[in-house]
């Protein structure tokens, strides 16, 4: 099978809603589905989150990171505290960072899991900085910018996790038809799992979107936050931008701006990976 019908391939099952996960995909996804209702009990929240060892702990390690203790406050040592601490929302969006992290945890070839580590990397500098660019710049609500962020590159991730499968699915595209199955793959793994509408096309408009002027939107979020992150993604498809587009970020963004965004997207960054290390 060549890469394009192994393309085709993956794009036919996905529409089909036949996706391959890894169980513990499965029951993360669980975790997130439920914690989706802003209505859930907190002791619901608590047994759902005691009942995935991984996420309890990682859940009270963010509690305890830079990114939610500013103030120095006491250490947290339980769930309900970590809870009370991080917010239904951001704990929706750690849920959901496990699932996108584990896509890639059963990888075997070398490559294939550098590109995944390095995939990683970029979601988490990209969900630290569209938090702060939308309680900066754009007035998006934060909590939904850094749930965009990191589910950003699932598609991505999810042809990582089928690519052992398939030699060479992600080598050089000369013809550029690849976008368009990834497009296909992205929308799918994004609707099983359940992210919202409005997410899921801002997410989409990422391949061709331009920023808007003022930038007010989660799109434009996403985008700023993908300009400033110092990681790339390693399945990024070269774009050209519009003429002046650094210049129209700087009518926005100006010099000390930005210095102090991307230098506390940088310490939540360092914090959020290892409160995040799986």
């Amino acid at each position: 099978m060549n890469k394009l019908e192994a393309f085709g391939h993956i794009a036919a099952l996905a529409i089909r809603g036949d996706l391959v996960f890894p169980t513990s995909v499965n029951a993360a996804l669980a975790v997130q589905l439920a914690l989706d209702d802003p209505d859930c009990p907190m002791e619901e929240a608590i047994r759902l989150v005691l009942a995935e060892p991984q996420l309890a702990a990682r859940t009270v390690s963010l509690s305890n990171s830079a990114m939610f203790n500013r103030t120095g406050g006491p250490t947290i040592t339980n769930v309900r505290a970590a809870i009370m601490r991080v917010g239904y929302h951001n704990l929706f969006a750690l849920a959901a960072a496990m699932v996108v992290r584990q896509f890639g945890s059963k990888i075997e070839d070398p490559e294939l899991r550098a590109k995944a580590e390095q995939l990683w990397d970029h979601t988490i500098h990209v969900a630290c900085l569209a938090r702060i660019i939308a309680r900066e710049v754009t007035g998006v609500n934060p909590d939904t910018a850094l749930f965009a962020a990191i589910v950003h590159e699932v598609g991505g991730f999810y042809l990582l996790s089928r690519a052992d499968e398939f030699p060479g699915l992600l080598e050089p595209d000369p013809e550029n038809w690849q976008p368009a199955s990834e497009e296909i793959i992205t929308r799918e793994v994004m609707h099983k799992l359940g992210v919202p509408e409005p997410v899921a096309n801002a997410i989409e408009g990422l391949r061709d979107g331009f920023l808007q002027v003022p930038p007010e939107t989660l799109l434009d979020t996403l985008l700023l936050a993908n300009h400033f992150a110092p990681v790339a993604s390693p399945l990024e498809t070269p774009r050209e931008e519009p003429p002046h587009s650094e210049s129209v970020i700087d009518l926005f963004i100006d010099e000390e701006k930005r210095a102090q965004i991307t230098e506390e997207a940088a310490r939540d960054a360092a914090s959020m990976s290892a409160a995040l290390l799986v």
